[in-house]
């Protein structure tokens, strides 16, 4: 990997952010309703005074420019702000609410990723059978399926088939490792399902392109066993576009996970932005959204320099 090209992806990811950062505080912004009179709430008089006592110590009597630079200058000196309902530290608020999002989505990838890969190596390798086909059409099936309703369902039919699995709250790791797997089962399920079928199909069309090459057939007529043929040489190559989808799915995951969540109670990232959105808690809402979307975006670039590393000719012609 050459510094051009490092330096190349550090500059798009710096650009990127600022980018989001804009996004993010114009969005908040635009959400209807009088933000200050909601963040009162309904148990405080709502008075003029009061509302602009909580303007002014959040600062939206100013502009809107000096507001977002205010905010980017405080982000990058660590000060998050404060949460407006719990009087607590943003940074304290995120950072309790992001292990259960990051448990969720990691099992995700890892189950998503893993059982693609010899999903679509068995659909390359039996390419035309009845058992393919099917499999092909499940894989399809499963890319229409929403994982909130894929969620909903599950719950009920675990509830009728199995009435003593608690299926809904979270239990951290640290408390009961296996009470906590348990209950990851259903949620990991509903959010892997589309990158099983995505992933999976994505696979099996480079399988099929790179089985097709000269040098797979060389090593064949040379007698090397089918199973070095299709893991070490095949499925080496079909992985680069398979390694830069899985970072693109884990912003789909992240999505997803919001929807997830509340089907199952879990309290992560994804309840938290809804809970600050429905109590327009300016502070935690663009904090928790710019830190989700700056956690994607620097996994795909983390994405991008393994790309290179892979395949070393994409530094060399960036």
């Amino acid at each position: 990997m050459n510094i051009k090209y490092l330096f190349n992806r550090t500059f798009d990811l710096a650009i990127v952010l600022i980018g989001i950062s804009l996004i993010v505080f114009s969005m908040i912004r635009l959400i209807p309703g009088d933000a200050v009179a909601i963040m009162l709430g309904a148990n405080t008089e709502i008075t003029e005074e009061a509302m602009n006592e909580l303007r002014a110590r959040l600062g939206l009597d100013k502009s809107i420019i000096e507001q977002y630079f205010i905010w980017i200058k405080n982000m990058l000196m660590g000060d998050f702000g404060t949460s407006i309902w719990t009087g607590r530290p943003v940074i304290n608020e995120i950072y309790i609410n992001a292990w259960p999002t990051i448990e969720l989505t990691s099992l995700s990838v890892l189950v998503g990723a893993g059982l693609s890969i010899p999903l679509g190596c068995f659909m390359a390798m039996s390419r035309g059978s009845v058992s393919e086909v099917l499999t092909r059409i499940t894989a399809i099936a499963g890319l229409t399926i929403p994982s909130f309703w894929l969620g909903i369902v599950s719950i009920f039919i675990v509830a009728k088939l199995f009435p003593n699995f608690i299926a809904l709250g979270y239990v951290p790791f640290t408390e009961s490792p296996s009470e906590n797997l348990k209950r990851m089962i259903l949620p990991v399920i509903a959010l892997s399902l589309p990158m099983i079928s995505n992933l999976s199909r994505l696979i099996r069309s480079a399988m099929l392109d790179t089985l097709s090459q000269h040098y797979i057939r060389t090593a064949r007529a040379k007698g090397v066993k089918s199973f070095y043929v299709i893991y070490k040489h095949a499925l080496r190559n079909a992985l680069i576009p398979f390694i830069t989808s899985v970072g693109v799915s884990v912003g789909y995951l992240l999505g997803g996970s919001i929807v997830v969540e509340q089907v199952f109670a879990i309290p992560g990232l994804g309840r938290l932005v809804l809970g600050a959105i429905s109590e327009r808690n300016y502070p935690l809402l663009q904090s928790s959204i710019l830190v989700m979307t700056a956690a994607f975006v620097l996994i795909n670039f983390l994405v991008d320099l393994l790309y290179a590393i892979i395949d070393p000719r994409i530094s060399r012609n960036d």
